[in-house]
């Protein structure tokens, strides 16, 4: 799941402060917090500037704040930091399950003209984590140790992280844990993890494993294939909902957060609740444009399991794991083999594993390294056309970044696209790169969590060794 939420509007003033927190920029903070608790979101958009106004109309600013209440929950505490870039006012800020860092800028009016939600990074590192990392010939070099110490160092005690390391399409497994400050070597790479996000990836997988049947069309509307009518009659295509550009938002609007287990958030709300949504309350909004949705791809999961008359475990199973030597992935905690690792809160401390009840094809996959390193493997056979149909291009994201059905296409400094895809749950983060050219990616599994404010190091890492395969 993707929990770095961040509006980025480059409209600031060319102002130039001090590092003691302005009066003005206080009075505004203090009410923006006010209002976003009180969940009067109108009252925060008559706060904007007028450029402001333009580019995040009232619809896109209730529906990106409504997100994030859900995610994050209330506002506890702001600590002020400094100022960014000569204009933006920085706080540390204490949601009820994060911790990120608002930044808010303010024009001659102390109107907003700049708002920003970025993940906190604790800036001091311990001094006294003991590197005890081995690197042996052929498997992990000295640079690898050192990149994967610098990157872990800052995670809590008991941590794992398992890796697979994808050479011109030879797989070796390398796993650290962290434990009284010691970071050492760990067989780990058929240990079980959450992977999160990632499970988007076999989500449509199953898909297209359909389109080659011809059982559906990627822009077949999944009207046909439901039994009850969508609110306003508004009209879904698969492809929409593989590929994030459906208008869905990000999460269904009558699934609260603060009314349920932070611990196990998605638990409750099951088939009943995502048909109230779709009858009721589906409402989209920038259609055809790069919207990242779990409801999407859990919509997506839904759906194909209805088609299938099946199970999305049991169609998980038979299309895909079976046929990839995935013995030890699973959405059934219940039917894991090996060692479910315990994932860790943003404290460090141990929590449940989340259940994604009727949104599973969001995130609710169990998986290994070594099982998701078969998976990657198989993406490098060309002649595997539901595989390769999951990697083509569907929408350009950016100058940077294009998006195929699950798949995120970054655009790499070898010229080659990485295939790449992401994960976290409130345990547990995930990365996985691959260039099916160079037959060359890395998969991590750990069990820090989503929350964690140093989750990004996992991504930092992922990307830092598949370089080091690519310069070779």
């Amino acid at each position: 799941m993707k929990y770095t939420l961040l509006i980025v509007l480059t409209l600031m003033a060319n102002l130039l402060f001090g590092q003691t927190e302005k009066v003005e920029n206080k009075i505004v903070t203090e009410k923006f917090v006010e209002n976003y608790n009180n969940s009067t979101y109108d009252a925060i958009f008559s706060m904007f500037a007028d450029i402001m106004k333009e580019a995040l109309p009232i619809d896109k600013t209730s529906q990106f704040l409504k997100g994030l209440k859900s995610e994050a929950g209330n506002i506890s505490h702001q600590e002020f930091l400094k100022y960014e870039n000569g204009s933006y006012a920085s706080y540390k800020t204490t949601f009820q399950r994060a911790v990120w860092v608002l930044n808010i800028s303010i024009d001659e009016n102390s109107k907003i003209d700049g708002l920003s939600i970025n993940p906190f990074v604790e800036e001091l590192t311990p001094k006294n984590t003991i590197n005890n990392l081995t690197h042996t010939k052929g498997l992990i070099t000295k640079e690898h140790s050192e990149i994967l110490f610098e990157n872990a160092k800052i995670f809590p005690d008991l941590t794992q992280i398992a890796i697979a390391i994808i050479h011109n399409g030879k797989v070796n497994y390398y796993g650290i844990h962290k434990k009284n400050d010691t970071i050492s070597k760990v067989n780990n790479h058929k240990n079980v993890f959450e992977i999160g996000s990632i499970s988007k990836v076999f989500t449509s997988t199953l898909l297209t494993d359909l389109v080659i049947d011809r059982k559906v069309g990627l822009n077949d509307h999944i009207n046909d294939y439901l039994k009850i009518p969508l609110n306003n009659n508004t009209k879904l295509s698969f492809i929409r909902l593989a590929n994030h550009t459906s208008g869905l938002p990000g999460l269904p609007t009558n699934l609260d957060f603060t009314k349920g287990n932070p611990e196990n958030p998605y638990q409750e709300y099951n088939e009943k609740e995502l048909k109230e949504y779709l009858t009721k309350n589906l409402v989209l909004s920038n259609k055809g444009e790069y919207q990242y949705s779990n409801l999407g791809l859990g919509l997506l999961g839904y759906i194909l399991s209805k088609i299938e008359n099946d199970s999305y475990e049991n169609l998980l199973q038979k299309k895909i794991f079976s046929e990839y030597d995935m013995k030890n992935s699973t959405t059934v905690k219940n039917s894991i083999k090996g060692n479910l690792v315990k994932g860790l809160n943003k404290e460090g401390k141990e929590i449940p594993n989340w259940g994604f009840s009727v949104l599973e094809g969001a995130g609710g996959i169990f998986s290994t390294v070594e099982d998701l390193s078969h998976f990657a493997v198989s993406q490098f056979d060309l002649s595997n056309k539901k595989l390769k149909l999951t990697r083509e291009k569907t929408f350009e994201i950016n100058n940077n970044m294009d998006i195929g059905l699950g798949w995120h296409l970054l655009k790499s400094p070898s010229g080659n696209p990485w295939h790449w895809h992401n994960g976290g749950t409130g345990g547990y983060s995930s990365s996985m790169v691959i260039n099916e050219n160079s037959k060359n990616g890395i998969i991590i599994l750990s069990n820090v969590s989503a929350f964690n404010p140093n989750k990004g190091n996992i991504d930092k890492l992922c990307f830092q060794l598949m370089k080091t395969l690519e310069k070779k």
